[in-house]
C-alpha cells in the first residue's frame, strides 16, 4: 500500500516574487503524517495558512491563499513540486508574501526536494477517485475530470503568436513522467503586455532569467527547453493547482484554455459533491530503482 511521504531534512532557498518582487527567503520543512502542505509566514509570527481550496484568494495570474488576512501568493509551482515528487506532508516558512520564482519552472523546487530526501511515513495514503465525470464550460474555456485508475492531464492552448498557435500535451503522472515531462517548463510572458501587466502590480519581478519573454515574432531568450514548453507549462500550474484538493486524484483531466480561475474553480465544485468522487488506497507496486530527481530533470535542458 503506498504510503504518505514527506522530506527528510530542512532546505531552503532565497529568490524574489513574479509580481510582488518582494526579496524573499523559503524554507521547507519536514510535516507529520496527516498535516498536508501549510504555509507558515515567519514575518507574521508564524503564521500558517494550508494549502486548501478554502483557502484560496485570487486566481487571475497566479493561485494565491489567504486566511484571516494573511496571504501566501503564488503558490502553484511548489504545490506542482510536491504532487510530481510524492511529498503528501509539508511547512513552507516564507519571511514575506510571495514565493520564490525562481527560474519560472517546477525544476528548482524539485531539486530542493532531491536534497531534502524523501522519506515514507507510516499512514496510508488516500487518493481522492473520481467516480463519475464533471464538466465546466466558461465560453470558450473547459475543463472536465473523468473516472480513470491512474492520474493523467491533457491540456490544450490557444495563443494568437507564431511560437505558439494550438498546443495540446497529455502526461500520465506516474514512473517518472512529471520530472521528465512536465518541470522545467517555464512560465513565459509577452514583452507587448508588460507595461500593461506592470501598471496592475503584476510581474514586477518578471525577467528574463525567471520566464520566457515573447516578442511579436519570437522570443528574446531562447532556447525553449521543449518545442512545446507553453502548454507543458500549463500542465504544471494545473497540477499545482489540483493540489489544493489536499490529496492527489485517480482521475482524468482534461483542459481547454482553462486558466488558474477555472483549475481552481473544478476543485472546488468537486470537494462540494461528495457523489463524484470516493476516498482509495492504492497499492504499491514494484518498480525499477529510479534513476534520481536531479538526473531526470537535467534530462530536459
Amino acid at each position: 500500500m503506498k504510503r504518505e511521504q514527506t522530506i527528510r531534512a530542512a532546505v531552503e532557498c532565497v529568490g524574489v516574487g513574479l509580481h510582488s518582487a518582494a526579496p524573499v527567503h523559503m524554507r521547507i520543512l519536514p510535516a507529520p503524517a496527516g498535516s498536508g502542505i501549510k504555509f507558515r509566514r515567519v514575518d507574521l509570527d508564524g503564521f500558517e495558512v494550508e494549502a486548501i481550496s478554502r483557502n484560496v484568494a485570487r486566481v487571475s495570474y497566479a493561485t494565491s491563499l489567504m486566511k484571516k488576512g494573511v496571504l501566501i501568493s503564488t503558490t502553484e509551482h511548489l504545490l506542482s513540486a510536491f504532487i510530481g515528487t510524492g511529498i503528501d506532508n509539508a511547512i513552507v516558512e516564507l519571511d514575506n508574501l510571495e514565493l520564490p520564482i525562481l527560474d519560472g519552472s517546477a525544476r528548482p523546487f524539485v531539486e530542493l526536494i532531491e536534497k531534502a530526501g524523501i522519506r515514507k511515513q507510516r499512514r496510508p495514503r488516500t487518493y481522492l477517485r473520481i467516480g463519475r465525470e464533471l464538466e465546466l464550460r466558461e465560453g470558450n474555456k473547459f475543463i472536465a475530470v473523468y473516472p480513470s485508475d491512474s492520474y493523467s492531464v491533457s491540456y490544450t492552448i490557444d495563443f494568437p503568436h507564431p511560437l505558439i498557435g494550438k498546443e495540446t500535451y497529455r502526461v500520465d503522472l506516474q514512473d517518472e513522467n512529471y520530472l521528465r515531462e512536465i518541470a522545467s517548463a517555464r512560465t513565459f510572458g509577452s514583452r507587448e503586455d508588460e507595461q500593461a501587466m506592470r501598471n496592475m502590480g503584476l510581474i514586477r519581478g518578471a525577467s528574463r532569467d525567471n520566464c520566457i519573454v515573447l516578442t511579436r515574432k519570437g522570443i528574446e531568450n531562447p532556447p525553449l527547453r521543449f518545442p512545446d514548453e507553453f502548454v507543458r507549462h500549463k500542465v504544471l500550474d494545473l497540477i499545482g493547482d489540483l493540489a489544493l484538493l489536499g490529496k492527489q486524484i485517480l482521475g482524468n483531466i482534461v483542459a481547454d484554455r482553462a486558466g488558474h480561475a477555472m483549475h481552481t474553480a473544478l476543485v472546488s465544485r468537486l470537494l462540494r459533491d461528495r457523489t463524484l468522487w470516493e476516498e482509495a488506497t492504492v497499492d504499491e507496486e514494484l518498480r525499477p530503482p529510479s534513476p534520481g530527481l536531479r538526473a531526470l530533470a537535467a534530462q530536459t535542458v
